[in-house]
């Protein structure tokens, strides 16, 4: 487990970079259909990933020590704020924007557009009301309403596609991958949230075991995600 947790972020963004070169490689095969905005955003979380690193880089270069002198003591030493707008809400508004593609129900695209919607306002509202904590931890409501969105998308996605013609061929869509892999990662990472609560950041033994499942779960997310792109044919929903 030590293993996980001494190269988490390295771990973590080879399988981010393999995703989105395997995007990119595959971008002309989707380039016609809804499938090339996943790219773009496998492309954006390597990016992401990259820049978000950045309290990693200015602690272990020596050459960045300007600026990591220049970040101390200011409200942008740590990174929480960045993960929190650019991934936790970036995420859920992608996720819901994404699996709208698919929809053909009305009245699903409108839950899935109005609970998106709730979920930036009250995002937006509690991170101005926490203000000061939006730079120095996570949310926790932020974390598992961004979860529950995509979560959202995702049943609506499944369940339209068990009511249509869909399902005697999901096994050919990529969407199916998708959703799929997404739904298991989240079933596993919402109890986790709610864990995190109740641990100590001093608890090693619990930083072990939630760095090897969040690395295990990501690690078999982004690998789907590359299969799924290179198996499957391009389809119009």
């Amino acid at each position: 487990m030590d293993f996980f947790l001494n190269n988490y972020s390295f771990i973590i963004n080879f399988v981010e970079v393999i995703a989105a070169i395997t995007g990119v490689l595959c971008y002309k095969k989707f380039s016609s259909t809804p499938v090339k905005y996943f790219i773009y955003f496998l492309v954006y979380v390597a990016i992401l990933e990259l820049i978000g690193a950045y309290p990693t880089y200015v602690e272990n270069f020596d050459y960045l020590s300007e600026v990591k002198e220049f970040l101390k003591g200011t409200k942008f030493e740590e990174n929480y704020w960045f993960y929190a707008i650019f991934w936790t809400i970036g995420s859920a508004v992608f996720y819901s924007f994404y699996f709208r593609e698919f929809l053909e129900s009305d009245y699903s695209i409108k839950v899935i557009k109005y609970i998106t919607l709730i979920f930036i306002i009250s995002s937006l509202v509690y991170i101005l009301l926490n203000w000061n904590l939006f730079f120095v931890s996570s949310f926790y409501f932020v974390n598992i309403f961004s979860a529950l969105v995509i979560l959202l998308s995702i049943v609506l996605y499944f369940m339209e596609v068990l009511n249509t013609q869909k399902v005697l061929i999901f096994y050919k869509s990529i969407n199916f991958y998708i959703a799929a892999v997404l739904l298991i990662f989240f079933l596993i990472k919402i109890p986790l949230l709610f864990y995190d609560v109740y641990f100590s950041r001093s608890d090693m033994d619990y930083l072990r075991l939630n760095a090897t499942i969040n690395i295990l779960c990501i690690a078999f997310m982004y690998v789907t995600f590359s299969f799924a792109l290179i198996w499957c044919k391009p389809q119009n929903n």
